[in-house]
């Protein structure tokens, strides 16, 4: 080998073992370099710091600070809130009330509608505040160990949960956003939910709109957060866009007030209800009670103390004080005012003397009507009047203690608005118009102002007629405002409706003018009594209550004396058997069809004698109907006028034989306690005698073949006036026959009710002498008897086939199940009967119509068969 070749060999062996050497060097390297710039990183890299932690004040740098019981913070830009909540505020007590501040009432929501009050609580879990309604429902007596159990099975309701943004450890105080708790439906349900059957096409509310709905006023004071939030609700279409007064119903907005209120410390007694006397009451039931009345249901009422304890009659310490509205019209604040104080006269013998005090809303006041503070008179003039009056108030629900209170007047009591056509035109419809479909989940809704509407254009009409002259008229209207007026204001002091107190006076008392000067006709201006008229004109005295009836005083006695032991009380309360202080309210009324069953406790009647008032009533109106085309038709304007005029005679007729019927199946009750001084048996049935005039009125005013008779050229007259496209709908005609047919309707689904034949059978075991086969064989005697053999006119044959439908759908309807074994007997033989009476004579009309009753019989009896 030369060396050449030796020296070419070492340079090929030196390169080869170069490139072996030199990944490895590289590598070296790149993580030498790698360790020096990560050592370079670590040294040049800060000490990690911990994030601030933003404080309350942080957080509110741009919004406005509203002070109160709960400081509220809103963004200046946004508008968005925050709300303070202190630590020693966890775990506390606090009531939220809500009232409608703006509605409409298509969606059941009209200005001064209270939405009742409830107990909560704000508690705090981790990092969030939970606010809780309490159950107020039960009572646990705390000595009782079983009161340790008292939170088992009974459901807290968490309405709404925030995060805690900001927490002040020195202050002690949280910061939550508050959005969610007042701008949604989180405190109250405002949106009305539908209902089984409702129909599709019936007016409803879209979905919250959460970029529309805002706050429109926050008022904050030391034991109240107040929050005025317009709810708008929106849908891109709508199928019924509601009435006129609903501007565009695909965005309606709904006003809510709410009030955060600090629960109450002051030394008010809650009181017990009693069963003989009516007041609104929050129902509680004793959890630890053996005995079979384990209730302790509170009373409402105002905190009333003595000034002087020791003295019989002495100033409250803080009156009952009423804020007249300015809006009130000038021409009837004396009227009013009268109207509230007539109430001190009770307060009087409960021992305070100015018990209530009326003020005037001064024109620069900076307070409005719906502020809680103040106790308000207030005034609408709505398109769609819900009430003419309405008194509600508002309660802490774990005393019973009135909080505060409005009167809510609308204009329309002073007016003959068009809106009555739907009171009483039933031409269309079978159902009458009826104030309470607005506030079908609230019991206390009061419809007074409607009924005495009616009966106020019924006095007007009997006064003109009577050619009386506008003294006598004003009158009227002056004693209509006074008792509406007390009445309202009887529910805001706590009473409910008392619908037996119209029997006080007789007859021939009320037409004595001298004897009920300046006195309450009825026992109570809590009832719901007809207007006091008379046919001889020269009896004619007060047509309302002007003054607290003898129930009201006895009722603000129970409800407000400082009673100093139970023996007191009890001796108040054992008064209750006087005729003057007898009690039904609405639980018992009468009105719906086959409802309660005592026939005193109904409305639209007056004096101990409703069959014989109700009677004087119908011969008035058959009286005025005679001439009421000539006293109600002015040269010069349309017949608008005397077709008002005619449905309000009607409309009373109607009224009055309701009454009536409600004899027929009736059963006095009388809840006194046993052993009491005056008691009678609870329940006794109405007399044979009693019943029978019933029925012999109804044969003669409701259901005989002239009931119904006027004069005949009346019918063309009744003519509405033409506004644009009011017609557009339907025929303009006057539909008397389904008018007619409507009144008769309402008394047969009384007297045909289940519940009244079942308490005819039931009752005859108790001493009721009007048997279910003498009833029903009067009954159709008084529909068919009369021309059964000859012509049948148009209205009897309407109420004939009426009637043999009821029997029908009594034996083979949907509710046929109701009826008993001894109605269905008696049923089936009425059709049996009418079959063979129905034999085709007469005119052609009056054999068609006896062949329709036999065919409609033929077809059901096969049914049964």
């Amino acid at each position: 080998m030369t060396k050449q070749f030796k020296l070419v060999k070492r340079v090929a062996m030196l390169l080869l073992l170069c490139l072996f050497l030199m990944p490895q060097q590289a590598e070296a390297q790149r993580k030498k370099k790698k360790r020096k710039k990560d050592d370079k990183t670590e040294a040049a890299a800060p000490v990690p710091k911990k994030p601030k932690v933003k404080s309350i004040s942080d957080l509110v740098k741009k919004s406005k600070k509203i002070e109160g019981l709960f400081t509220i913070y809103q963004d200046t830009v946004t508008g968005s809130l925050q709300m303070v909540v202190s630590e020693d505020q966890l775990g506390k007590e606090f009531i939220h009330f809500s009232q409608i501040a703006n509605g409409v009432t298509d969606a059941g929501a009209f200005r001064g509608s209270y939405r009742g009050s409830k107990v909560f609580k704000i508690k705090k879990y981790f990092d969030k505040l939970e606010f809780a309604t309490q159950n107020t429902s039960y009572y646990f007596d705390p000595s009782n160990a079983i009161s340790r159990s008292k939170d088992a099975n009974i459901s807290e309701g968490i309405m709404a949960t925030a995060k805690i943004e900001a927490h002040d450890k020195e202050t002690g105080l949280y910061l939550i956003k508050a959005d969610g708790i007042f701008l949604k439906e989180t405190l109250s349900q405002i949106k009305p939910p539908r209902f089984p059957g409702q129909s599709p096409f019936a007016f409803s509310l879209g979905n919250l709109d959460k970029m529309k709905t805002k706050v429109n006023a926050i008022k904050n004071y030391p034991e109240n957060t107040d929050m005025a939030v317009d709810y708008v609700y929106s849908k891109s279409s709508v199928l019924n866009g509601g009435s006129a007064a609903v501007t565009d119903g695909r965005n309606v907005s709904v006003t809510v007030h709410h009030s955060l209120i600090a629960m109450p410390n002051n030394d008010y007694q809650t009181r017990l209800d009693d069963p003989r006397v009516g007041y609104f009451l929050t129902q509680v039931t004793d959890q630890t009670d053996t005995g079979s009345i384990p209730y302790r249901d509170l009373v409402h009422r105002w905190h009333l103390k003595k000034k002087d304890p020791n003295a019989a009659i002495s100033e409250p310490v803080e009156p009952i004080v009423w804020w007249m509205e300015n809006s009130t019209p000038v021409e009837w604040r004396e009227t009013i005012t009268k109207g509230v104080l007539e109430w001190n006269k009770a307060f009087e013998k409960a021992g305070f003397k100015n018990a209530m005090v009326v003020k005037m809303q001064p024109d620069d006041a900076d307070w409005d009507a719906g502020d809680i503070r103040y106790n308000v008179l207030r005034w609408t003039s709505s398109p769609n009047p819900p009430f003419g009056g309405y008194g509600p108030s508002f309660v802490n629900p774990r005393t019973g203690q009135i909080l505060g209170a409005d009167i809510m007047l609308e204009y329309v009591h002073f007016t003959n608005r068009v809106m009555y056509d739907k009171l009483f035109d039933l031409t269309t419809e079978t159902k009458a118009f009826d104030p309470n479909d607005y506030m079908k989940d609230d019991k206390l809704f009061c419809s007074l102002g409607h009924v005495m509407h009616e009966n106020t254009m019924f006095g007007q009409a009997v006064l003109a007629a009577a050619n009386a002259d506008d003294l006598e008229m004003e009158r009227m209207k002056k004693e209509a405002m006074i008792a509406l007026i007390m009445h309202e204001v009887g529910h805001t002091l706590g009473l409910n409706h008392n619908m037996k107190a119209s029997h006080t006076l007789s007859p021939e008392e009320l037409s004595n003018p001298e004897f009920i000067k300046g006195k309450c006709l009825t026992g109570s201006v809590m009832d719901y009594a007809g207007i006091n008229l008379t046919k001889d004109k020269s009896k004619q005295g007060q047509f309302y209550d002007t003054s607290v009836g003898p129930y009201d005083v006895w009722a603000i006695q129970f409800g407000y004396t400082p009673f100093k032991n139970d023996a007191e009380r009890n001796t108040l309360l054992n008064q209750s058997t006087k005729p003057e202080l007898i009690f039904g309210n609405d639980a018992d009324d009468m009105r719906a069809p086959g409802k309660a069953i005592d026939p005193r406790v109904m409305i639209g009647d007056l004096s101990n004698d409703q069959i014989g008032y109700s009677i004087d009533r119908i011969e008035l109106v058959n009286d005025l109907m005679q001439n009421v085309k000539s006293k109600f038709v002015k040269d010069g304007q349309s017949y608008q006028e005397l077709r008002r005029a005619y449905y309000i005679l009607s409309g009373q007729r109607n009224i009055a034989t309701g009454v009536i019927s409600r004899f027929i199946g009736g059963v006095y009750v009388d809840r006194a306690m046993a052993g009491q001084q005056g008691a009678t048996q609870p329940y006794t049935p109405v007399s044979l005698e009693d019943q029978k005039r019933a029925m012999n009125a109804l044969a003669k005013y409701t259901f005989a073949p002239d009931a119904y008779n006027a004069p005949n050229d009346l019918y063309n007259y009744l003519a509405l006036q033409r506004r644009g496209y009011n017609f557009f709908g339907g025929p303009e005609d006057p539909k008397i026959h389904a008018q007619v047919l409507s009144y008769q309707r309402n008394v047969l689904a009384h007297i045909l009710h289940p519940n009244t034949l079942q308490r005819i059978s039931d009752s005859e075991l108790y001493g009721n002498k009007y048997s279910i086969s003498m009833f029903l064989t009067d009954l159709n005697n008084a529909i068919f008897k009369a021309d059964i053999y000859g012509n049948v006119n148009s209205f009897r044959q309407n109420l004939q086939l009426e009637y043999v439908n009821g029997l029908i759908a009594g034996l083979t309807g949907r509710q046929s199940s109701r009826y008993t074994h001894a109605a269905k007997s008696m049923m089936l033989y009425n059709l049996k009967t009418i079959r063979a009476m129905a034999a085709p004579s007469g005119n052609i009309a009056s054999k068609a119509h006896k062949q329709h009753l036999r065919t409609r019989i033929d077809n059901a009896l096969k049914e049964i068969k």
